[in-house]
């Protein structure tokens, strides 16, 4: 029967705005001089901004969470930027206390909760590897018998004598995942630190995860890459402001989660478009807009339901605020990773693009035809860019969710599996070998 190792009651973190606690005494006197001074907080980072009336209130990172872990499991931790994933890890990891609630841990804690936690930046990466060690109460036998497994798969041999000051991110994420795999504690903390590291390195970091949790160790993990979170987790929590939102099969509470990011139906309004928008690309933009995009069938209805035996339309309207010389559209179609499986541009079509030569000031409408038979299925997202000036951009990640309904092409035969990418492809069956065909006269 599986045993209970982790169990949170209640658990509620609270703060102010503008609180001084920067984790230095220095930087927390600096701030508050210039606070006193009336002067601009000189240790907040460029995002961070504080808006009027709003100094002294509180706010809630967390708010009545409660979940319980068994020993051996992985169990993913999702939501949006400020929902609470980190400062849930670093309340249970005792980084920081809770204001209500009740954490139960049993067994070794160790924590990977940001780049360079638990290091000392003048020390080398082999006296790091025995701090960490200390830390979990491992003695120095038993750090000396791991130590090789350790560097090996950091990768840092010829760096492991050279202080960690001196490591990139992506060393520091490398040496910290390998202390903490490898040391053997219970239970593992894991942040979004990985997303740092290069491709390969991800891979091996999520291969040793599974391994661990094979052993019999917990993990609980923090991350916005859903194809992870699906291949670690059999089941996920999903944080909205600070409160639980979904405790359920991971499948269920990541479709639940990037469902809360789409627009609802198959049009995307330019308000709502302009919403979607971040950063630079947000901005009001002397020469090009979104107006509208659509999905549609043959009838110009809109949908966003499809079956794989029907044209999908997509319409993407714009307005031209200037002469310009040529704009490029782009759509794709992604999956729920936002990885491209399907991809088309208007220079692709070499009648569209002399179309597309100049543009003048006005409102402009630009479609094409995701052909039938082409999709298996499932949910796809819908990915539009307009290019301009040649480099110039505006772009809209999965602006809208289209289901496609596979429709088997026999009915006598009935479809299993989940795939991107089922078109209707010509077969041919012949009696004899290849060989025997290849001879055989035209």
């Amino acid at each position: 029967m599986p045993n209970k190792v982790i169990k949170v009651e209640g658990l509620s973190k609270r703060y102010r705005y503008g609180a001084i606690g920067h984790g230095t005494l220095y930087k927390d006197l600096e701030s508050w001089w210039a606070r006193i001074r009336g002067k601009e907080d000189p240790n907040l980072r460029i995002t961070e901004h504080i808006g009027p009336g709003l100094e002294g209130e509180w706010f809630w990172a967390l708010r009545d969470v409660s979940f319980e872990v068994q020993q051996g499991e992985v169990l993913g931790i999702v939501g949006r930027n400020g929902a609470g994933k980190s400062t849930l890890l670093k309340v249970m990891s005792r980084v920081t206390t809770p204001t209500n609630g009740v954490i139960k841990i049993k067994g070794r804690v160790a924590s990977l909760l940001e780049i360079g936690t638990g290091f000392h930046q003048e020390l080398s990466g082999r006296d790091n590897i025995y701090l960490n060690g200390a830390i979990l109460g491992m003695t120095k036998a038993e750090v000396r018998s791991k130590f090789d497994e350790i560097v090996d798969f950091s990768g840092l041999e010829k760096f492991i004598d050279t202080p960690v000051k001196r490591y990139s991110s992506g060393m520091y994420v490398r040496l910290a995942f390998a202390v903490a795999a490898h040391l053997e504690p219970e239970i593992l903390f894991v942040d979004e630190v990985l997303a740092v590291g290069d491709v390969e390195f991800q891979k091996k970091c999520l291969g040793k995860m599974e391994d661990v949790a094979k052993e019999g160790r917990t993990i609980l993990f923090v991350s916005h890459n859903m194809a992870a979170i699906r291949s670690l987790c059999r089941r996920t929590i999903l944080l909205d402001k600070g409160g639980l939102l979904m405790d359920s099969a991971t499948n269920q509470a990541v479709a639940y989660y990037l469902s809360q990011n789409l627009i609802e139906g198959a049009v995307a309004s330019k308000e709502q478009i302009e919403s979607r928008m971040e950063g630079l690309i947000r901005r009001r933009n002397p020469f090009v807009r979104f107006r509208e995009i659509a999905l549609l069938d043959r009838s110009g209805a809109t949908k966003r339901s499809f079956h794989s035996d029907e044209d999908i339309i997509v319409s993407v309207s714009f307005e031209c605020l200037q002469p310009i010389p040529q704009i490029y559209i782009r759509v794709t179609v992604v999956d729920e990773n936002a990885i491209p499986v399907l991809e088309s541009i208007n220079l692709d079509d070499p009648i569209a693009t002399q179309d597309s030569k100049q543009f003048t000031p006005g409102v402009y409408n630009a479609s094409c035809v995701l052909p039938k038979n082409t999709f298996g299925g499932r949910q796809f997202y819908l990915t539009v860019h307009l290019v301009y000036l040649k480099t110039e951009h505006v772009f809209v990640n999965k602006i809208l969710e289209f289901d496609v309904i596979f429709k088997g092409y026999n009915s006598r035969y009935e479809v299993t599996g989940d795939v991107f990418i089922r078109p209707q492809l010509s077969w041919t069956i012949q009696p004899g070998c290849r060989e025997q065909l290849n001879a055989s006269p035209k």
